[in-house]
């Protein structure tokens, strides 16, 4: 099985498609209006934008989750936690051997968490 799609709860799709535009770095792929749905690519799994979703907490890949959270408390995000080591990788299991994983939080526009994850 794979993956194709994660739904997250967003009141207002204005301010979330301005949000998640900006985290992410490209425009939303669809929206339907109504009933009210907003999709992101996330190269092949869309995340799903939508007033009756519940809340998610969504797990993103970063090159530097450093560089990314002081990009984004620039831009005004709120960090709710710094880039810190979660574990050391010693097999493949969860992500590639030998590195640490790093992670950070910040508040969508929505009052949902998303972990930024970096393999260090």
């Amino acid at each position: 099985m794979k993956l194709i799609q994660v739904a997250q709860h967003a009141s207002d799709l204005d301010r979330a498609a301005e949000f998640y535009a900006s985290l992410l770095g490209r425009p939303p792929a669809a929206r339907f209006d109504p009933p009210g749905l907003l999709f992101f690519d996330l190269d092949g799994a869309r995340l799903l934008l939508d007033a009756n979703a519940p809340s998610a907490l969504l797990y993103l890949r970063v090159d530097d989750v450093a560089a990314e959270v002081a990009r984004l408390e620039a831009a005004g995000f709120e960090v709710v936690s710094a880039p810190h080591q979660i574990f050391s990788h010693t097999d493949d299991a969860l992500g590639p051997a030998g590195t640490a994983e790093w992670q950070a939080f910040v508040r969508d526009s929505e009052g949902n968490l998303v972990g930024l994850v970096e393999w260090r």
